[in-house]
């Protein structure tokens, strides 16, 4: 081959190489870029008043003077709404009230409408809310246009009939306006705290509470009346609350939205430290990264001992012939097997042959068992790109096979074993299937730092729980800065990882060649 010939093809080589490491690197932003855009929200967001209120309540993060005189504010601001609020029920309470002497008048009847009418009115007590009062009466309805028909019913059943059909259709709009208000701003004043923790806060998030504000001055409904597929139709709520109090309160939240949340932005590092509540509605993920912290350790922790010790033996002792064949056919064939099958065994061995709690070291050893013949591989590999005049070298100064191995070869091939074992500690952080039967658990109790104290507790674990969240959650939809928060956080670990270990083995590589 001539020498220009080689020269091109060693330069197409080099710009094949480069190229192809540049495609891979503009692949990895495309994928990652996207998913720290969204994950840093979990972190970095405009916080409403009640975001801070609920940290402060649950975490005790904040300054409880600062806080108060927000909060002070804030319900200044709301007051207004309240008002509204108040005046048309007040309005539609009364317009029950002009009913109920005609339906007392019905319910003095001997036959089946007028004990019909007299149940109903029993439960029209003083101290009921008035949306339950109208759809206890709405429940006549139809039974009043039924025994209308009839020869004998007195005349005036047409009227109670319009009557509550006129209430009931502007009272159940403004309950769906009221359950909006209310995930926008959460309880009124006066009203009974509820046990959720989600109905116990307005909108934590300005983004959220924009979209809520959305939803509260339109009403969106599908229109199939087209050819094709149905059509988004939004319309004004506004319209249907027409010359009523609650006509000035659409304009009122529009010009005084951040008068009533006042958001601000924030750097939330709860979401790193705090535990999660009410199903990761709020509060942070700290129990999964410590999961994830601990099942990653304990993984590493039980099979690199093993998988170099195997690799030592594989390289150094073991004898070519059939066993060591049948061994390191073993090794490959572990290394295809679907991680499923790994969560099965440490299900049926550690725990129901062990007796094994399901925990932190059922998990461990699950994720042992699978990366190790990633690391027996690794390991191998590099014990045997130590050159050979090492050996030798060291057997002629004197030292014996075992030493040689301890003080010469093993220090040689550290960067390469390095290597392996950060990339199994990616795939034991990753790894979701092996720690479904062993370990995790959808909600977990923070782990005790003490390990002596955690090895038999389940745990949350970042892998599992993003799973979870995403496809198992109630509010999926709702959360998903949380969900994109775990993943970032996730891929930052790992990438932590790979960094601390080309950092490590540059150094023992610059150690050796010095």
């Amino acid at each position: 081959m001539r020498i220009s010939t080689r020269k091109l093809l060693d330069r197409s080589f080099s710009s094949v190489g480069v190229i192809s490491i540049a495609l891979m690197g503009l692949i990895l932003l495309v994928i990652l870029v996207p998913i720290f855009r969204k994950g840093i929200g979990a972190l970095v967001f405009e916080a409403t008043v009640e975001h801070r209120r609920l940290i402060l309540d649950n975490f005790d993060h904040g300054d409880d003077l600062e806080l108060a005189a927000e909060i002070k504010s804030a319900r200044e601001a709301r007051q207004p709404v309240y008002e509204m609020v108040q005046a048309f029920e007040s309005r539609q309470q009364a317009k029950i009230d002009s009913l109920r002497p005609d339906l007392e008048t019905l319910a003095e009847r001997d036959d089946s409408m007028g004990r019909l009418v007299a149940r109903r009115l029993k439960r029209l007590g003083p101290d009921e809310d008035f949306l339950e009062q109208v759809e206890t009466i709405q429940q006549l309805v139809p039974r009043l246009r039924e025994y209308g028909d009839g020869d004998d019913a007195p005349k005036e059943i047409a009227a109670i009939s319009s009557g509550i059909t006129r209430i009931t259709s502007q009272t159940l709009a403004f309950a769906e306006l009221k359950e909006v208000l209310y995930d926008l701003l959460g309880p009124a004043p006066g009203e009974p705290m509820p046990q959720l923790t989600r109905k116990q806060y307005g909108q934590t998030r300005w983004e959220k509470a924009r979209e809520t504000i959305d939803h509260l001055f339109f009403i969106e409904r599908w229109d199939y009346s087209g050819p094709g597929m149905g059509t988004l139709v939004r319309e004004p709520r506004v319209e249907q609350f027409r010359e009523t109090e609650i006509e000035p309160l659409f304009a009122y939240v529009e010009g005084h939205a951040e008068a009533m949340l006042q958001p601000r932005w924030t750097l939330y590092w709860g979401f790193l430290t705090d535990k999660p509540l009410d199903s990761h509605i709020f509060g942070g993920i700290y129990p999964e990264l410590i999961g994830t912290i601990y099942l990653t350790l304990g993984a590493i922790l039980f099979a690199v001992p093993i998988g170099i010790i195997a690799a030592i033996y594989f390289t150094e002792y073991a004898k070519a012939g059939r066993l060591i064949s049948f061994l390191r056919a073993c090794v490959s064939t572990l290394a295809g097997v679907p991680s499923i099958v790994f969560g099965m065994f440490g299900l049926a061995f550690f725990l129901n042959v062990w007796q094994l709690p399901k925990g932190v070291l059922a998990g461990s050893l699950t994720l042992a068992l699978l990366i190790l013949p990633v690391i027996i591989r690794a390991s191998e590999e590099a014990i045997r790109s130590v050159p050979h005049t090492y050996r030798e070298a060291a057997l002629s100064l004197g030292a014996g096979r075992w030493r040689t191995i301890v003080t010469v070869i093993l220090p040689a091939a550290l960067p390469g074993i390095l290597t392996g074992i950060v990339i199994s500690m990616g795939r034991a952080a990753g790894e979701t299937a092996p720690i479904i039967f062993t370990a995790a658990a959808s909600v977990a109790a923070p782990l005790s730092l003490n390990p002596l104290q955690a090895w038999d507790q389940p745990t949350a674990a970042l892998s599992w729980n993003i799973y979870n969240l995403c496809t198992e959650h109630e509010a999926a939809d709702e959360i998903r800065h949380v969900q994109f928060g775990m993943v970032a956080v996730l891929i930052t670990v790992v990438l932590a990882l790979n960094l601390f270990a080309i950092i490590l083995r540059a150094r023992i590589a610059k150690k050796l060649k010095g």
